[in-house]
């Protein structure tokens, strides 16, 4: 059974690339632009993991981290935080994802990151 993924990124260039090469690794995914509700999207899209951009509108990648890590129905869910500030990569740690991978990534050790999770 193939394992979901939950994309929340703005860069609709970047979620395509990213919706693409995921499938093509037999991945489900969702991607989403902007959530004001990450709660309300875990539930409904039931993902196995959640990658996440850092700047995002609405809520931020930490702030989504934070709100997932904190959940006792989520806490469970591995995160991923893709960013290109690299620089705030150690002070992003506060906000409890589970893996952090600078801008621009490539792609195949963004691939194993994610399976690292889920296998």
């Amino acid at each position: 059974m193939a394992k979901n993924i939950l994309i929340i990124e703005d860069d609709a260039e970047i979620l395509r690339v990213l919706e693409t090469v995921l499938t093509f690794h037999d991945f489900e995914v969702t991607g989403l632009d902007r959530t004001d509700d990450i709660i309300a999207a875990v539930k409904n899209y039931n993902p196995d993991l959640v990658l996440t951009d850092y700047m995002l509108p609405g809520l931020n990648g930490g702030r989504i981290c934070q709100l997932i890590k904190s959940n006792e129905d989520t806490r469970h869910i591995p995160v991923i935080l893709i960013s290109a500030y690299h620089e705030q990569a150690i002070a992003l740690v506060n906000f409890g994802y589970d893996a952090f991978v600078p801008k621009p990534f490539d792609i195949n050790k963004l691939v194993k990151t994610i399976n690292r999770f889920l296998n």
